[in-house]
């Protein structure tokens, strides 16, 4: 393997910029007895300067070993859920958290017979216990070796040595619909199995009484499917159980949280989620209100400026020689302040998922007339009330949110953008209130200065907003818009013949 590796470096969605460091190296993997040897071998000793910063890393799970104890020399501790400091700048001013312990031999969670283990340092710089959340939230428990000056062959090598419990073997587990089954559809439970386990056990379905009884309603060896990865898998069907009532599965010692079948399984409490919650949760420019609770604060009031030019973004979005349109790079851009939702998992803007949402919602109620309401949506004032009908069906209102960022950004920019997002690393991980990304003061280069950090007050901390040349996308934003244009009819009409408009227009510049 080479560091750096070529494939990430500097390009492609997430890319990684490497310090100016090169080398290979080879892993070995070497069984012996219940144990086995992990030996890195480099092709050249590290250069002086990167001696101490070098090392071999091996990650170890969090949330399996939360509050278990472990010994590394004669130091012990615990495994916290949150993490501790001291932390330290390095010689080379980074910050950097002190190991939680150092040593020659670790052993991890001696207390279970299940996730005990021992790492053994045999060449190579002792081993370290490090925190990985120093970094990132997200982080790992590391276990780590520095390479020592001169070193290549041999350069690190471990003894590791995990618990084995003789003949164990993964129990059974059984998927059910968490929603439940109508009495007159199809109902197989799907069956995960140890493939190493000879003794299939049979699958027994109950029904959940009133009284806290159960009642054997049907018990059969479950029909085999086949493998994948890891297990055998297979088919429980109880298509021919019709009763309505309360019903869980057990295999073994195994048994399913309480599922229901109902003639009215999907009319409450399914659906009505994606409505409820998670679609306004994530809209973006807008204040979330959910009684006493706050999903977010009003948002990236300051959206956006141009993208820099021949700019590859660590999301994979990609800023040609060119902005495509009128305005300069750092420019603000009018139209993006109302409408839209935060990408799952992140906060930006992607034209594909605005339209496309849009364009599902529009199917969804052309197809079902969905006059669900159970949320206010204030666009006047930018505040929404989860769980406070308003008298509007809420998939509109939702369409109408997705069509004000589409159509505000098509009229601000003079044609389609590709999308919208954060500048920098740490506005794009964060993981609190999307209110607190950016200051929500739009910048401006010919009165502020760009050396204000980002994260004060008056700093270019402004999503950016990137275009491309892509007739097959604008034709796939077409479709989207006239479909909106169809339900936003007599809803809001201004919007709605926007919609229409840029439709017909993107049809005609790239048919």
């Amino acid at each position: 393997m080479s560091y750096p590796d070529p494939a990430r470096n500097g390009t492609g969605v997430s890319a990684i910029h490497y310090p100016d460091l090169n080398f290979s190296y080879t892993i070995t993997v070497k069984p012996e007895g219940k144990s086995f040897r992990v030996i890195v071998d480099l092709d050249k000793p590290v250069p002086n300067d990167w001696v101490g910063r070098v090392g071999f890393n091996m990650e170890l799970f969090p949330g399996n070993i939360f509050g278990k104890s472990w010994y590394l020399g004669e130091q012990t501790g615990i495994f916290h859920q949150q993490l501790n400091g001291p932390m330290m700048k390095d010689a080379q001013g980074e910050y950097q958290v002190e190991p939680m312990a150092s040593g020659k031999r670790l052993t991890i969670a001696p207390e279970s017979d299940q996730h005990r283990m021992t790492i053994e340092a045999i060449r190579g710089g002792d081993v370290q216990l490090v925190d990985g959340r120093a970094h990132y939230n997200n982080g790992w428990f590391v276990v780590r070796s520095l390479v020592k000056a001169g070193a290549s062959k041999g350069a690190i090598e471990w003894h590791v040595t995990p618990n084995v419990i003789p003949n164990w073997k993964h129990g059974p587990v059984v998927q059910v619909s968490q929603v439940g089954y109508h009495p007159n559809q199809e109902k197989v439970a799907i069956v995960e199995r140890d493939r190493n386990d000879k003794n299939k056990l049979p699958v027994t379905l109950y029904r959940l009484s009133e009284n806290g009884t159960h009642e054997k309603v049907k018990e059969l060896a479950p029909k085999n499917w086949g493998d994948f990865l890891r297990y055998d898998y297979a088919q429980f069907d109880f298509s021919d159980v019709k009763r309505p009532g309360m019903y869980k599965i057990k295999c073994g010692t195994y048994e399913t949280e309480p599922f229901q079948i109902s003639a009215s399984v999907y009319k409450r409490d399914v659906w009505q989620q994606t409505l409820e919650y998670f679609l306004p949760a994530q809209m973006c420019h807008v204040r979330v209100n959910d009684r006493e609770r706050v999903w977010h604060g009003e948002c990236h009031m300051d959206d956006g400026r141009m993208a820099p030019l021949n700019h590859t973004h660590l999301d994979g979005y990609v800023q040609g020689p060119s902005t495509l349109c009128k305005y300069k790079t750092g420019d603000q851009i009018p139209g993006f302040t109302k409408g839209g939702w935060h990408d799952a998992g992140d906060y930006d803007m992607r034209i594909e998922s605005q339209s496309g949402t849009c364009y599902g919602l529009a199917q969804a109620y052309e197809l079902f007339n969905v006059q669900y309401d159970n949320t206010t949506i204030d666009q006047a004032n930018n505040i929404v009330e989860i769980h406070r009908p308003d008298g509007k069906p809420d998939m509109l209102q939702q369409i109408e949110h997705g069509a004000l960022y589409v159509v505000g950004g098509y009229l601000g920019l003079g044609r389609l953008y590709r999308g919208v997002v954060e500048p920098t690393q740490r506005q794009y991980t964060l993981l609190g209130d999307p209110a607190h990304i950016t200051d929500n003061i739009s910048y401006n280069s010919a009165v502020l200065k760009d050396s204000t950090p980002i994260g004060y007050r008056n700093s270019p901390d402004d999503r950016w907003v990137f275009t491309e040349d892509n007739p097959a996308r604008e034709l796939g934003v077409a479709a989207d818009l006239a479909a909106t244009y169809r339900v936003l009819k007599g809803f809001n009409d201004t919007l709605a013949n926007h919609c229409l408009k840029i439709a017909e227009a993107m049809w005609n510049n790239t048919k």
